[in-house]
């Protein structure tokens, strides 16, 4: 009898102490999980309150820069992500690696989703890089002779602006069914017989000294420490055809167009900070637009 008892007595301390084990283990296996979902919930609200921009270097991811402090203010960390290409941002940005992408124009993003079946949209037109047209051996419009030499870019989107701006100065008359599309050959009347020179866009600065005129992009221009403001003839303005057409966008994913990460994007780079800094950074190299 003692001994039953004894035995009676040692299970229901096994079953007691196996018990307490079951229960500490799913004790621990709640807080685990417990401790998963907070983990889960916290980096998916750390990841909303993070805005990632894919930019080319200069001047977009310089301009994004300008807007660290003011997301910040928003409870917002900007990250920008700078790409060398034009095709990998819009690609990131397609596949949901970016909120939005900086470094393009309308018609390039409009391109681009008619080749690749990307479906991105502009949200915001923030700057154009006017070209200029610049003095080589002759200084002014008043100046030129029979025959001056004139040189252009000579692909084809740059020519087209580069002709525009000479008639938009009375130099020439292009056929009006070309537009951004105009090449030389489409010169209807050139009263002064300029002669257009064609050349790398790159170029257009070294040549100066061998032409009466060229007329070169923002970006070369700076290069060659030539401000479109203080040093050229003419440049293009906010309202021509070419600023209009070619000023550069924040893209997003359609879709994403009314998200408060666009809404706070947008508002912080159309801001007179930023109108400020690109006037007083680029000297008219770059040219706000709004």
């Amino acid at each position: 009898m003692k001994r039953f008892l004894s035995i009676l007595i040692s299970s229901a301390l096994l079953i007691g102490v196996l018990g307490g084990c079951g229960a500490k283990e799913e004790t621990t296996e709640q807080t685990n999980e417990t401790t998963t979902e907070e983990t889960t919930e916290n980096t998916e609200a750390d990841a909303d309150k993070v805005i990632t921009v894919g930019a080319t270097p200069t001047p977009h991811a310089e301009i994004l820069t300008q807007i660290k402090d003011a997301l910040a203010e928003q409870g917002y960390e900007l990250k920008i992500v700078e790409f060398t290409d034009y095709v990998q941002p819009n690609m990131a940005l397609e596949n949901g690696e970016l909120d939005a992408n900086f470094f393009q124009h309308k018609p390039y993003l409009d391109d681009f989703n008619a080749e690749k079946g990307t479906n991105l949209v502009s949200v915001a037109a923030v700057h154009y890089e006017p070209l200029a047209l610049y003095p080589g051996k002759t200084a002014s419009i008043e100046e030129l002779k029979e025959g001056a030499q004139i040189a252009v870019p000579n692909d084809t989107t740059n020519e087209a602006r580069a002709l525009l701006l000479l008639q938009d100065l009375g130099l020439i008359k292009l056929d009006e069914s070309k537009g951004l599309k105009a090449t030389k050959q489409d010169i209807t009347e050139n009263k002064l017989n300029i002669e257009i020179y064609e050349a790398e866009a790159a170029q257009l600065a070294r040549s100066l000294s061998s032409v009466d005129m060229a007329v070169i992009n923002g970006n070369f221009a700076m290069q060659a420490d030539l401000s479109a403001e203080e040093d050229s003839i003419a440049k293009e303005e906010k309202d021509s055809l070419a600023a209009e057409t070619y000023a550069n966008v924040i893209a997003v994913k359609a879709g994403n167009e009314e998200t408060e990460k666009t809404k706070a994007l947008v508002n912080a780079i159309l801001s007179d900070d930023v109108r400020t800094y690109i006037d007083e950074t680029y000297k008219g190299a770059v040219v706000a637009k709004f």
